[in-house]
């Protein structure tokens, strides 16, 4: 049983929790926004562990709908699902377990927020399975990854402000940016097997593409700051942010594996500059 566990720990990817992290920071500005800086303890209890959970009911969806390429692929030929040790049929009893512990959660909310979370669910089981049919799964993943944003706002506010669909294009922008330097580490292997994505799409204007993302995504944020009234430790933020998307453009500069994976990894400070700006603007009023 220990070993077995271990073994689910790493189908989840709780050993490397920066997938928790990116879904996790666009949640927590939509929570802090909507509460005007003093979010609830249970929708914040809430929202942090259905992130924890649904990423990992997430990781384990993708494993099983790439259960016949990763071992083809040199950065996922170990996973579990890849090498065996864990069957077909015990990682769908594990997603089914996920989201059931999910949904759980949620019900402790409102029914108005138990009803969107019908259409997170079906944006994370479909995203794994776009790769074989469109080159813009990055797009669906971005869709997945912000639908905590409208759940948490309607959570925390009651309804949906129509300025909170401005963090939600910004963290799609985001999303497909960070997702296609993540693609760039596989792309060659991607190339031999078919599977498609935004590295492949945009080529060699692959540089090019994520820094015009890079800048919709700031701009929508400015947006966003202008709507919701912040100030300047907002924008302070953003400024450090937009400092680390030019610093993740420097690391991309030749395409290697290892430089476009830290720049991936790099976007987890991106998520703490903007959260700490906006709980900075509210607690100094």
């Amino acid at each position: 049983m220990k070993q077995k566990s271990a073994i689910y720990w790493r189908l989840m990817r709780m050993d490397r929790p920066i997938g928790t992290l990116l879904l996790l920071w666009p949640t927590l500005w939509s929570l802090w926004i909507a509460a005007k800086g003093v979010p609830s303890i249970k929708n914040l209890v809430i929202f942090v562990l259905g992130v924890i959970v649904m990423r990992a009911a997430g990781c384990v969806i993708n494993d099983f709908a790439d259960r016949k390429i990763d071992g083809r692929v040199e950065r996922t030929k170990d996973r579990p699902l890849a090498t065996g040790a864990v069957s077909s049929r015990e990682a769908l009893g594990l997603f089914a377990a996920l989201c059931l512990i999910a949904f759980t959660l949620v019900l402790f909310t409102d029914p108005f927020t138990i009803k969107l979370s019908v259409g997170g669910l079906i944006l994370a089981f479909c995203y794994p399975f776009m790769k074989r049919h469109t080159h813009l799964p990055q797009v669906v993943l971005g869709a997945a990854f912000a639908w905590g944003i409208p759940m948490a706002y309607a959570a925390e506010a009651g309804k949906l402000h129509e300025g909170m669909w401005l963090i939600y294009i910004a963290v799609v922008l985001w999303t497909v940016a960070y997702d296609t330097f993540y693609a760039m580490v596989d792309r060659d292997d991607d190339l031999k097997i078919g599977v498609k994505s935004t590295a492949i799409l945009f080529g060699e204007q692959d540089r090019l593409m994520t820094g015009v993302l890079q800048v919709m995504c700031l701009y929508a944020l400015l947006l966003v700051g202008n709507r919701f009234e912040l100030g300047t430790f907002y924008y302070l933020g953003l400024a450090v942010a937009a400092g680390l998307f030019v610093y993740q453009q420097w690391l991309i500069r030749f395409r290697a594996r290892a430089a476009c994976f830290k720049a991936f990894l790099n976007n987890n400070w991106v998520g703490v500059a903007v959260f700490v700006g906006i709980v900075m603007d509210y607690s100094f009023r």
